[in-house]
């Protein structure tokens, strides 16, 4: 065993000299672990000369700003490559597609504003995982890596890190064409919704991270959405939940569905007086949601009828009292009318009982009485008037006067 050892020891010696005359400039090369390391050395492109035995790249730190389709030549035996922090805001069509064997894509810390469709197509889909976390610079980053997603025949993918992307929506389908995902991780985002069809085609999921986002419920599409995943591990602690009547339906849930959720995490953060109380098993009196019993329904349901029927009625009172406001002068005129009217009626009423009362009137002549006018009537005279002479009675406006007619003629 040790002269076994000796002559592998004196191997590396011989060779490491050779492997170094490979190793791009300012990087470091390790022939044994076959890692080529390029950390903070200020690069603008990524090197050309990685040794071919390499299976780990890292470069980090860097200020490479576009990955191209000539990034990677020649390295079919790399698996892992490690870009983070390299200021990238590009990824050019097929960036690595020379990669055959790529397992692991790390491209975490970047600033990427765009993404062309085919940026991730690799012949074969061997990529299993892709770390993105704070790396999308916008939404339209979003967007394209929406399409890349679409675009890139990412059956192989297993694990997707999108954390720290301050998103704040998911469009519908954005995962559908990553049917082997087992692990999503979404947290520190500002998500406040699932919607339906967020998560349409994911048949094997096992974890979903939405831990640290912004939501304060989840209504009624969204619980349906997250149940359509089956009975698979779902992180949805340390969001800002609101326990009021509008959670009802989620504490439901959380008590009834078969997900595993972290419930221990799963806290109120409004009002006050429920902080940090757990959702699970929170009663509905406790949240202020009380069912009303049938009675209370339906009695609920008359003092609303009275109410509307009291609001109708008020309306139609102001249209009236509003209406004789604006006939007001109208109105005078015809209360004025009226008033005279009965004045005169109740002035004759009045002036007949004193007529029909007198004792000196009782023996008028019925011809006497018989004497009228049109629209006037004509009074009994007195003994010492001719007999062709009457009394009229006119108006109350008009004062009664003495008419005479032509002595007869003697024949």
């Amino acid at each position: 065993m040790r002269i076994l050892a000796v002559h592998m020891f004196l191997g590396f010696l011989l060779w490491a000299p050779y492997q170094c005359l490979e190793c791009p400039f300012g990087c470091e090369c390790f022939a044994v672990t076959r890692t080529v390391k390029c950390v903070s050395k200020d690069l603008l492109t990524v090197p050309q000369s990685i040794p071919g035995y390499s299976r780990t790249v890292i470069i980090t730190g860097n200020n490479i700003h576009q990955t191209a389709p000539d990034s990677f030549t020649q390295l079919e035996n790399v698996t892992n490559i490690i870009l983070s922090n390299n200021r990238i805001t590009e990824m050019a069509s097929h960036s690595f597609s020379a990669l055959i064997n790529l397992r692991f894509l790390d491209l975490s810390g970047n600033q990427l504003a765009l993404i062309h469709p085919e940026a991730l197509s690799i012949p074969g889909s061997p990529l299993q995982e892709l770390n993105l976390s704070h790396s999308l610079y916008n939404l339209t980053a979003l967007t394209d890596l929406t399409t890349a997603l679409r675009w890139g025949g990412l059956t192989g993918l297993l694990r997707l890190n999108l954390s720290g992307n301050r998103l704040a929506l998911l469009p519908p389908g954005m995962f559908s064409h990553l049917p082997n995902l087992q692990q999503l991780f979404l947290a520190n985002n500002s998500l406040v919704a699932v919607y339906s069809g967020t998560f349409s085609g994911m048949n094997r999921l096992e974890v979903l991270d939405l831990t640290y986002n912004a939501f304060r419920t989840f209504r009624d599409d969204a619980l349906q959405e997250l149940e359509k995943l089956g009975n698979i591990r779902i992180l949805l602690g340390n969001n800002p939940y609101t326990c009021s009547c509008d959670i009802h339906n989620f504490v439901t849930w959380l008590n009834e569905s078969r997900a595993q959720v972290d419930v221990d995490s799963v806290r109120c953060a409004s009002p006050r007086a429920l902080t940090n109380t757990q959702l699970r098993g929170l009663g509905v009196q406790v949240i202020g949601c009380v069912s009303p019993v049938p009675e209370e329904v339906a009695g609920l349901t008359l003092e609303t009828s009275y109410v509307f029927l009291g609001l109708v009625l008020g309306f139609v009172g102001m249209v009236f009292l509003f209406v004789l406001y604006l006939n007001r002068n109208g109105m005078k005129k015809w209360i004025n009318e009226m008033r005279d009217a009965c004045r005169d009626i109740l002035e004759g009423y009045h002036y007949r009982y004193e007529i029909d009362s007198d004792p000196r009137l009782r023996h008028i002549s019925v011809a006497n009485r018989g004497c009228r006018t049109q629209g006037h009537s004509a009074l009994a005279l007195p003994p010492q008037m001719p007999s062709d002479t009457c009394i009229v009675q006119v108006p109350i406006d008009t004062q009664v006067k003495q008419v005479k007619t032509s002595p007869p003629v003697n024949l």
